[in-house]
């Protein structure tokens, strides 16, 4: 493989469209346990809109979840076919139980099961998206505890994530020649790829999952689905070589490079429709704004925009945290 062909190292975000921005933050705070590492704007379109982060303690790669907040839209989106389904969260396999109570305990419904020999907990964000919990033996990531949730119970990040496909060659081959994955692994309709050397490691997987009979899935901003996930590639030039990689395949479509504030993103539409982005983090990642002790304790305002802070302020949800 080239070194293009090896660039994915693993997960860096996923960014979901959920409904109330209240909703979200308590689900993921106060039910979850993640920290909010950073609470910031999206700009596109007429308005900004909130977009939350969550993660360890300093939202280090792989262990963050990202949302846009887009109740105020009043659009909902359509879960189903070329789309990325859901999300898989790691814990430790002897932490299933717990969080089992924990989740019941707060009103979800909550299904176990078994996939490529891993103890699942299958539930949903309160506005519907998949959610799981993949019991793991080892997974070196370290946790963010509240104190209301041990460390060793808690979550360690991103494990997986589902993406629904009608047909698996066209992905296949993308994942191979495009995004620097191999096959790993099947398990019924689920297909795994993993990044790096061997079967792979916790953050460094994507499953794709033959679903021939759902509708096609909805694109836009509207609640209720995941948006896009974000993989984490070395450095700029790295990064380069993934884009003129993929224009090579024929993927004429990949962005050109977007900064984000806290990491600078290329974007690509992948053959079964779910957005995948490869993203180089800014070595001050998340305190290039705040410092440590004020991490997530105020919303960032992109700074051309700060002399407008009140109006953006009230013009948005009013969001308790």
């Amino acid at each position: 493989m080239t070194e293009a062909q090896e660039a994915i190292l693993r997960h860096h975000h996923i960014t979901l469209c959920v409904g109330s921005a209240q909703h979200d933050y308590d689900f993921h705070t106060k039910v979850l346990s993640l920290k909010s590492v950073k609470k910031t704007l999206i700009y596109d379109g007429a308005s900004p809109f909130y977009h939350l982060y969550y993660g360890n303690d300093l939202g280090e790669e792989s262990t963050l979840i990202t949302c846009f907040p887009v109740a105020h839209f009043g659009r909902k989106g359509h879960r189903g076919a070329g789309q990325i389904g859901g999300l898989s969260l790691s814990v430790p396999v002897s932490a299933i139980p717990f969080w089992e109570k924990r989740l019941r305990d707060h009103g979800f419904e909550v299904k176990r099961s078994e996939r490529f020999g891993e103890p699942v907990l299958s539930f949903a964000h309160p506005c519907g998206i998949p959610y799981e919990m993949i019991g793991i033996a080892d997974d070196a990531r370290k946790p963010w505890s509240n104190g209301e949730v041990p460390a060793d119970l808690a979550i360690r990040g991103l494990h997986t994530i589902s993406v629904n496909v009608r047909e698996l060659e066209p992905s296949q081959e993308f994942m191979q020649q495009g995004w620097s994955a191999h096959e790993v692994a099947r398990d019924e309709k689920h297909t795994r790829f993993a990044f790096g050397e061997g079967a792979g490691h916790p953050g460094q997987f994507v499953d794709y999952v033959l679903t021939p009979d759902l509708p096609q899935a909805s694109w836009t901003y509207g609640e209720g689905i995941v948006h896009h996930c974000a993989f984490q590639v070395k450095d700029r030039a790295v990064q380069d070589k993934v884009k003129a990689n993929l224009e090579g395949l024929g993927f004429t479509d990949t962005s050109e490079r977007k900064d984000r504030g806290y990491f600078e993103s290329i974007y690509v539409r992948t053959p079964a429709g779910a957005m995948f982005e490869a993203t180089v983090s800014k070595p001050e990642a998340f305190l290039i704004d705040e410092t440590y002790e004020a991490l997530g304790s105020k919303v960032q305002i992109a700074p051309q925009f700060e002399s407008q802070r009140e109006t953006i302020i009230a013009s948005l949800e009013k969001l308790e945290f």
